[in-house]
């Protein structure tokens, strides 16, 4: 039993009018009497519950004369409820709508108990700030029939709009796990039509159904070893590794990035910054290298360094008057 419920107990077993013995205490609670001890001390001196020993009745109770008779639902220090409220704000502003219904229970409880530090969840909403960036819309119905479907593992039927393509596919899928990857949220699913693990934008499907169908379990290596071994949010075993070379002022930021948990680096003698990174698809990795422009150097593989050649030149070819 942790200790978080064990002192949660204690409100039951000293709610009524009779009092218990510490012998009766320890008992119910199958502790020892220096646990016990220790526990008494906590809840008075930290957690601030009047308990009181009465010498008639041979035995602890609560001294409801306090007003303060009621052992709290939540126990925070003012420090750990300025944090969890953080949080909170942090969840609201990442994705209004979402989850802001699911989280006001939360955010109530936490604004009773910070009134009662002197904290204002208000100033906190006030000092907090998410700028997002290439975000894209999700309805709250299909993120949540999406969610639910994904902990009660129950498969989905969808219609899922592929950008690249243009069009839109019907796919039986088994979802596996959610996943938030800049500012947008993807499906990592098990694909009953292609018999394979594929990741999906959720706010490209266009219709969904969730079915009664049981879902098929992906173990969580696996899911990581197709869908997380190369760069960014495309899956698949790495082909290549993307040698980047950073000019000396990039490299400033850069250096403290992190592009994947596999990637490799190191400093020149002039500044400049090599990072290696292995993909598996290079569509979001040659977006990511052409927005450093000329910073930023590609020095393997050919086939990577001709395809930002290219792009870059295209670029070029637009502005040409």
């Amino acid at each position: 039993m942790s200790e978080a419920v064990r002192l949660y107990q204690y409100r039951s077993l000293l709610n009524d009018r009779v009092a218990v013995s510490a012998t009766q205490l320890a008992q119910r609670l199958e502790i020892s009497p220096a646990t016990l001890k220790r526990d008494l001390a906590k809840l008075r001196d930290q957690l601030h519950v009047p308990i009181r020993y009465d010498r008639d009745q041979g035995g602890y109770l609560l001294d409801k004369a306090s007003g303060n008779a009621e052992l709290p639902g939540l126990w925070f220090n003012q420090d750990e409820i300025l944090a969890l409220v953080t949080i909170q704000q942090l969840l609201t502003q990442l994705e209004p709508g979402l989850l802001g219904d699911k989280l006001r229970p939360l955010q109530d409880r936490l604004g009773e108990l910070m009134e009662k530090h002197g904290l204002t969840s208000r100033d906190i909403a006030k000092r907090i700030r998410i700028v997002h960036a290439g975000k894209r819309r999700v309805k709250a119905k299909e993120f949540e029939a999406v969610a639910a479907a994904t902990v009660a593992r129950k498969r989905l039927k969808i219609h899922h709009y592929n950008r690249q393509s243009g069009q839109t596919v019907e796919r039986e899928v088994s979802p596996q796990r959610l996943v938030h990857y800049r500012d947008n949220w993807y499906l990592d699913a098990w694909c009953h039509l292609r018999d394979d693990l594929r990741n999906f934008s959720i706010d490209a499907i266009a219709r969904l159904e969730v079915l009664d169908t049981a879902a098929k379990e992906v173990s969580a290596r696996g899911i990581d070893e197709a869908l997380g071994a190369g760069y960014g949010i495309f899956g698949g075993t790495p082909k290549a590794w993307a040698v980047l070379k950073f000019t000396k002022e990039r490299a400033r930021w850069v250096e403290r990035e992190t592009w994947h948990a596999q990637q490799e680096s190191r400093t020149e003698a002039d500044g400049s910054y090599v990072l290696s990174v292995p993909y598996s698809d290079d569509r979001e990795i040659l977006g990511d290298i052409m927005r450093f422009g000329a910073d930023v150097e590609v020095l393997q593989p050919l086939g990577l360094r001709v395809k930002v050649q290219k792009g870059f030149l295209e670029a070029a070819s637009r502005y040409v008057s």
